[in-house]
């Protein structure tokens, strides 16, 4: 996890220097080299992207396929109740965003932003093509995972579980190292083509709302928790600070459980026993804020690039489909959009294009919605609470 600190600083970089090259290269287009800088950024963004596009399946299967195993094996009341109530957090905070994508973003100046610029040239093309379509791994994930589970399969389970570990050193040391640089080379490209200027006062303007979007959910997350339990969720919350700082610093719920399991000991409202079961679990379950941002950034994507709103159905579909992904993403840094890239070539029908922008957009504010999934997940724990008492669970 160390090597993903510095990530949104990589990014932020690459950000930048990709959108001043992109900027200066138009300016001195007469000179020799322009036209091979060009020639080889295009052949870059290109070779990455398609190493990128590869991994999706191997994603898709690697994270999964184990994550059904491991709950398939631990399955009792509880953890049937905290599957629901994370997976109709994630689902109903997708359901908000989506709301508020198609009142608020149709109102945005995007009349001189939707037009897409030109591509880049590929000289050399290096084809890389997936092992399966992205919805065939969906499918061949979630029979696996369940098959091993009936038949209590320990062999294939202990094999998925080492395939989710190499698939996860694939995302650690080839996905995330090289994401700077096709972020780079994807505002290499805005820049040239001259449509920065246009799209980056967009994105600014949706990250802004994406974060007032954070605070709003777990408002009503914990408001929704404490009218369930009896308990107030303001108790509970007001401990989380720690947790949402080291959140916003690692970019990683896994990297921030031992500080989340510390706050919410602290709180009185919570019972031990729930605390030591539903942090852990929901630090790999629960991503209501990665999904509420991941939403609204395709759909303001989708507008700046291809000049439409998905339709709602399409909408619906993907919140439905993007809150299932949630629950097998890992804690780790981009981990739900790395999980649900299939989704967005799909479902939502994106480009290298607007995949490159989509990664961008939510990497740069990636720390901020993993510090909603884990305060997030208090409320959660709160509902555990609620519910072993309800149904008189002894606290063990």
């Amino acid at each position: 996890m160390k090597k993903s600190e510095n990530l949104p600083l990589r990014l932020l970089i690459g950000v930048i220097a990709g959108a001043v090259l992109g900027l200066l290269i138009p300016q001195v287009s007469t000179l020799p080299f322009a036209s091979g800088v060009v020639n080889v950024v295009g052949t870059v963004k290109y070779i990455l992207g398609q190493i990128i596009n590869f991994c999706v399946p191997l994603i898709i299967i690697g994270f999964i396929a184990p994550s059904i195993t491991k709950l398939g094996s631990n399955a009792t009341r509880l953890l049937g109740v905290a599957i629901v109530i994370a997976y109709v957090s994630s689902v109903l905070a997708a359901f908000m965003s989506m709301g508020a994508g198609y009142a608020i973003i149709p109102h945005l100046s995007f009349t001189a932003a939707a037009e897409e610029g030109a591509s880049l040239p590929v000289p050399f093309e290096l084809a890389i093509p997936q092992i399966m379509p992205v919805m065939s791994a969906l499918v061949f994930s979630v029979l696996i995972g369940l098959s091993a589970v009936w038949t209590k399969a320990r062999t294939i389970t202990a094999v998925l579980e080492e395939f989710q570990n190499i698939v996860l050193d694939i995302v650690k040391r080839v996905v995330i190292p090289i994401l700077p640089f096709f972020i780079a080379s994807t505002f290499f490209q805005l820049g040239w083509n001259g449509s920065i200027t246009k799209q980056l006062p967009i994105f600014l303007i949706a990250i802004i709302i994406v974060m007032a979007g954070h605070y709003i959910w777990l408002a009503i997350l914990y408001g929704a928790a404490g009218a369930y339990s009896g308990r107030s969720g303001i108790e509970v919350v007001k401990h989380y600070g720690p947790a949402y700082l080291t959140a916003v610093g690692t970019m990683s719920s896994a990297a921030t459980l031992a500080v989340a399991l510390q706050c919410a000991h602290r709180s009185k409202n919570l019972r031990g026993d729930m605390v030591d079961f539903g942090v852990p679990l929901f630090a790999n379950i629960h991503l209501c804020g990665s999904v509420l941002t991941e939403v609204f950034f395709v759909m303001t994507v989708s507008q700046v690039l291809y000049g439409k709103l998905p339709s709602l159905w399409t909408m619906v579909l993907f919140c439905v489909l993007l809150a299932v992904f949630a629950i097998g993403a890992p804690g780790v840094p981009g981990g739900t959009v790395m999980a649900s890239l299939g989704l967005i070539y799909s479902v939502l029908g994106f480009d290298d294009a607007g995949t490159g922008l989509m990664l961008a957009v939510f990497a740069l504010q990636d720390s901020f919605g993993t510090a909603c999934n884990v305060t997030g997940d208090g409320a959660l724990t709160l509902i555990l609470t609620g519910y072993a008492e309800k149904h008189g669970i002894k606290e063990t």
